[in-house]
C-alpha cells in the first residue's frame, strides 16, 4: 500500500501522523511511505530521519494525497483540504464529526474510507487511541487551568495549590473517565481541593479507592453540580460519549453562579464541548471571557506537547495501520471489530451510530457494506 503523511495545517498543530520508527516498520513490510517536507518538524523529526526509514520526501502535500492510497493523519481535514480527498481514498486520524457537519458531509459525497481515531475500541470496549490524548489533555488541563487563574489572564489571581495560611484553590472535575482521572491527579500533585462528579457510580468507587481523601468523589446530579460550580475556582469539562455531541451540562445560567475570574477548561470542546458557553479556541488565542469566567477551549490541547503527544498516539495507531496496509480496510474490519468501530464514514454512508444521530443521518451498519 502507499501510505501518505501530510504536515497538520490546524492552528500551531505540530503533532505529525507517523514517526521515523513506525515508517521503517510499514517500509519492512512492504509499503512505500511519502512523507511532505518537514511534516514531521514540529514534533522533532527531520525530513533525514524519515529518508533513513525508508520514506521518499514529498515538497508537495497535493502530490501526497493524489498518490497515497490511505493518508495518515492527527486532526481532521482542513477545509483546504477538503478537495484533496478522493474516492475510495483511506484517511486514517481523529475526525470528531458530530460537530462538523460539513466535513462529514464531504466525507459522504466523496466515498472516503473514513475511519476515527477516537470511535476504535479494543477487546474490553475501551478506546486505545484515544486514551493517550486523553491523558495527556487530562494533565495539561491543570498546567493551563493554573496560568488562566492568574490575573493579568483574567483570572482570580488564585495560586491554585496555595500556600501555609491561604486556603487552596477548589479544582472540580465533570467526568471520570481517563481524562478526568489524569486532571485529578495532577491537580491532587498540586495541593489543590479537589471535587470531581460523575454518574456512574463504579467509577466514582473506583477513583475514592484510588485517590481515597485526597478527592472529594460526588454523584453528578443537578443540585450537586450547581452547588460544586458555585465554589469552583477551575472547572474542568472531560464528559465523553465516543462519536457523539458532548451534552451541555454547564448551562449559560450556571455561569452566573460562578465566582468572577474563575476558570473552565472545556476539553471536550472537540466534541463541541460540555458547556453552552464554549466555543473552539486555538493556541495562539486560547481564552475568552464570557459572564466573568474565563472559558480555555482549545481544540487540540495535546498539540502544545507535540513530542511526547505523537509517540505516545503513534504507539496505539502503528499496529492498526500496520493491519489495514497488510490486509486492506474491509479485511481488517472483519478480522478485528474494535477497528470496525472506528469507521465512521464508507462508501458515502455513515457507519457510526452515534455520529448518525448527532448529525440527523441515516445509520448503515458497516457489516452489510463489506
Amino acid at each position: 500500500m502507499i501510505i501518505g503523511v501530510t504536515k497538520e495545517l490546524k492552528n500551531n498543530e505540530f503533532r505529525v501522523g507517523l514517526t521515523p520508527d513506525n515508517v521503517s516498520t510499514l517500509v519492512n513490510k512492504g509499503n512505500q511511505l511519502l512523507i511532505e517536507t518537514h511534516a514531521g518538524g514540529g514534533a522533532g523529526f527531520s525530513d533525514d530521519e524519515y529518508i533513513v526509514a525508508g520514506a521518499r520526501i514529498i515538497q508537495d502535500a497535493k502530490e501526497v494525497w493524489d498518490t497515497a492510497d490511505m493518508i495518515v493523519k492527527v486532526k481532521e481535514p482542513e477545509e483546504c483540504e477538503y478537495n484533496l480527498l478522493k474516492e475510495e481514498q483511506i484517511l486514517y486520524t481523529y475526525l470528531h464529526l458530530a460537530p462538523n457537519p460539513q466535513l462529514t458531509e464531504v466525507l459522504i459525497s466523496k466515498k472516503v474510507k473514513a475511519v476515527a481515531y477516537e470511535t476504535i475500541t479494543d477487546a474490553e470496549g475501551n478506546l486505545p487511541c484515544l486514551r493517550p490524548m486523553s491523558q495527556i489533555a487530562g494533565r495539561l488541563s491543570i498546567q493551563e487551568g493554573a496560568k488562566y487563574l492568574e490575573r493579568n489572564f483574567g483570572g482570580r489571581g488564585l495560586l491554585l495549590g496555595g500556600v501555609p495560611g491561604v486556603e487552596r484553590g477548589h479544582v472540580v472535575i465533570i467526568g471520570g473517565g481517563i481524562t478526568g482521572t489524569y486532571a485529578a491527579k495532577v491537580a491532587i500533585g498540586m495541593d489543590a481541593q479537589v471535587t470531581l462528579l460523575d454518574v456512574n457510580h463504579n467509577r466514582l468507587a473506583y477513583l475514592d479507592d484510588i485517590f481515597g481523601a485526597s478527592l472529594n468523589t460526588l454523584y453528578s446530579t443537578e443540585a450537586n453540580l450547581r452547588k460544586c460550580l458555585a465554589d469552583a475556582d477551575l472547572v474542568i469539562g472531560s464528559v465523553l460519549i465516543p462519536g457523539a455531541s458532548t451534552p451541555k451540562l454547564v448551562k449559560r445560567e450556571h455561569l452566573k453562579l460562578m465566582k468572577k475570574g474563575a476558570v473552565i477548561v472545556d476539553i471536550a470542546i472537540d466534541q463541541g464541548g460540555c458547556c453552552e458557553s464554549s466555543h473552539t479556541t486555538t493556541h495562539d488565542d486560547p481564552v475568552y471571557i464570557d459572564e466573568g469566567i474565563v472559558h480555555y477551549c482549545v481544540g487540540n490541547m495535546p498539540g502544545a506537547v507535540p513530542r511526547t503527544s505523537t509517540i505516545a498516539l503513534t504507539n496505539t495507531t502503528i499496529g492498526f495501520a500496520a493491519m489495514i496496509a497488510d490486509m486492506g480496510l474491509e479485511a481488517a474490519c472483519k478480522t478485528a471489530k474494535g477497528l470496525a468501530d472506528g469507521v465512521n464514514i464508507y462508501n458515502g454512508k455513515c457507519t457510526n451510530i452515534n455520529v448518525a444521530k448527532s448529525l440527523n443521518l441515516e445509520y448503515t451498519p458497516l457489516e452489510t457494506l463489506i
